[in-house]
């Protein structure tokens, strides 16, 4: 990977920004986009700190022409790109019906149109480098689970479309990759949203006991690597996927059960 030219969406935290440093610690020139300014400027800070190369771009990944302002800038600044990494994304929290579907919008918007804006206008240089295409899915892009349907519908539909894709370019030398982290210490919880569209500003996971965003980096670097078609993670996310696909019934049981434990969660007081 050294001197690969690596465009990354939302890498201001979480495993975005541990992306930039794994790649960038290989000998990679980072390329790293953030809706934060300030965020982002600290990243780019940091990165720089560790000697590696690195431009910051803020950019709102739910905004078609931002994402394009993003390809033209990093082939500007480096003269081409090798490798698309569409980690920019956001959650929510909140059961179907009392959801807004502004709120069910903007995740689509941002977790899959983001990855379709920022695909569409890199891939004529993936194409011309034989590079790579890299979504961060998620486990719940294998298996949903209540109160996070529009992260879930999110997630499924970007993996649909860089499946379609992937046998689109598969005979031209373009690897893509579906990346699932399962559950990760990040903010993404912290900042999910909700029914009415805030914040809801505290995980219901102990974060401490979750993977860390460096050991999801390190084994996305690897399979970026290896060109790998597929990656899952956590030993609970590859048990769900299997029983999901052989057992989907009874997966449909343990889902439940598992999240009506979670903190002020109305998923039982539906049933009242």
């Amino acid at each position: 990977m050294k001197d690969k030219i690596v465009v990354i969406t939302g890498a201001s935290s979480g495993i975005g920004k541990a992306l930039a440093f794994e790649f960038g610690n290989k000998g990679s020139k980072v390329f790293i986009t953030g809706r934060n300014r300030e965020a982002l400027e600290k990243t780019v800070n940091e990165l720089q700190s560790k000697q590696i190369t690195v431009r910051g771009f803020v950019a709102d990944a739910a905004c078609e022409q931002d994402s394009k302002r993003m390809i033209d800038e990093a082939v500007a600044h480096y003269g081409d790109i090798n490798i698309l990494i569409n980690n920019a994304g956001i959650s929510m929290r909140a059961l179907f019906e009392d959801v807004s579907l502004d709120v069910f919008k903007k995740v689509m918007d941002i977790n899959f149109y983001g990855t379709v804006y920022a695909t569409k206008f890199a891939l004529p240089y993936i194409l011309k480098n034989k590079g790579s295409i890299v979504g961060i899915s998620s486990v719940n892009g294998r298996r949903s689970i209540p109160g996070r349907s529009a992260y879930s519908a999110s997630k499924y539909a970007m993996e649909g479309f860089l499946e379609s894709l992937r046998t689109e370019v598969m005979k031209r030398g373009v690897h893509v990759l579906t990346a699932c982290p399962g559950f990760t210490g990040t903010n993404i919880r912290a900042s999910a949203l909700v029914a009415n569209g805030e914040q809801q500003k505290k995980s219901p996971l102990d974060e401490s006991k979750l993977m860390t965003p460096e050991e999801v980096a390190s084994s996305i670097y690897i399979a970026t690597l290896h060109r790998k078609r597929d990656l899952v993670l956590t030993s609970h996310g590859k048990i769900a996927v299997f029983l999901n696909k052989w057992m989907p019934e009874t997966m449909d049981k343990i889902i439940w059960n598992y999240v009506a434990k979670e903190p002020d969660f109305p998923l039982e007081k539906k049933l009242l």
